[in-house]
């Protein structure tokens, strides 16, 4: 099937495909008039692109993990595997984040809340901290 039937099945843009085909997830082959020619397969990998995209799959991640799909016995146990590996990187980087909007939130209202050390560190410092003597000085 040529570019634009396909991108009308698929439900994606032409420039879509041509991106896809140029990193390498879609093949189409040449014919002699020079338009593209895709097999009818492509339009159900073009809807797991979509599906997987929506998932949060990067396109790196959809690439590295297609053709091991599209071989494997049971997809369903190898993408139940991806599945998992993916909510384990969501949920460190969900603590990741957690982590950061509490560090901002403790410096919010502290004066330069891009300092290291914040207003109320530096206030309790000037009050612990006993001044410096000069050598020779008795205090």
């Amino acid at each position: 099937m040529r570019i634009g039937e396909l991108a009308g099945q698929a439900g994606v843009s032409r420039d879509t495909i041509r991106f896809y085909e140029k990193i390498g997830l879609v093949a189409g082959r040449r014919q002699a008039n020079g338009y593209r020619e895709f097999p009818p397969e492509t339009v159900t990998w073009l809807h797991y692109v979509r599906t997987a995209r929506t998932l949060g799959f990067s396109l790196a991640e959809i690439a590295r993990h297609g053709e091991e799909l599209r071989d494997a016995a049971d997809s369903a146990g190898a993408l139940s595997a991806l599945f998992e590996e993916k909510i384990r990187l969501i949920d460190a980087r969900m603590a990741e984040l957690a982590a950061l909007r509490a560090d901002l939130e403790a410096r919010a209202g502290t004066g330069c809340p891009l300092r290291a050390d914040s207003q109320a560190d530096r206030d309790a410092r000037s009050t612990d901290a006993v001044p410096p003597t000069a050598p020779g000085d008795p205090r």
